[in-house]
């Protein structure tokens, strides 16, 4: 998503920014047609992969420096997990389905409540509790860690340390051989 060297609350708020916009064109294109499906490659493609870099590297740093870290990173995975099945579903219907537009909506205002739970509460502490070169390194950690991520959703994969750190990387890769052999998410 992002380029360049980002503190990690830059490199995120660019990823919401950018998933914000693939809903959008979903919203502007025809309801049953292709391009929602392949928007809706793009877009799980995206928050699959930002979630595993924030389960990998933001949460345990949150919960490492943010006074109180815990709560609000436990209710973050709680709350991913509402994304992730939905995807899942939206991974196996055509888009003429009858349920194809009410998941995405459903999933939308799902990415809307996390999208400002993190950039008004969890980032501002994030903030408060670190110095620059810490956010800068995580910045680091999270695109390093998209690049590896799997790319499709897997609502029974382990999201928490230390299953998913073992796990995410091969299961990244089987994901983007997938995605080439499918040409899904060009």
């Amino acid at each position: 998503m992002a380029g360049g060297r980002d503190n990690v609350i830059a490199e995120l708020v660019t990823d919401h920014r950018e998933v914000e916009e693939m809903f959008t064109r979903f919203d502007k294109a025809i309801s049953g047609s292709e391009d929602r499906k392949q928007i809706v490659h793009e877009f799980t493609i995206e928050l699959v992969r930002h979630s595993v870099a924030e389960e990998e590297h933001l949460y345990p740093a949150v919960r490492r420096h943010v006074p109180g870290g815990d709560a609000p990173t436990d209710k973050e995975i709680k709350d991913y997990a509402g994304v992730e099945k939905p995807l899942k579903q939206l991974e196996q219907l055509p888009p003429s389905a009858a349920t194809f537009d009410e998941l995405v909506a459903a999933l939308q205002a799902e990415v809307a409540g996390h999208v400002r739970d993190e950039e008004n509460n969890l980032f501002l502490r994030l903030r408060e509790a670190c110095n620059e070169a810490e956010l800068l390194d995580l910045g680091d950690k999270i695109r390093s860690a998209k690049k590896t991520a799997p790319t499709r959703p897997h609502p029974y994969a382990p999201s928490m340390p230390p299953g998913y750190k073992l796990l995410a990387p091969g299961t990244g890769l089987v994901d983007r051989v997938r995605d080439f052999l499918a040409g899904r998410g060009r």
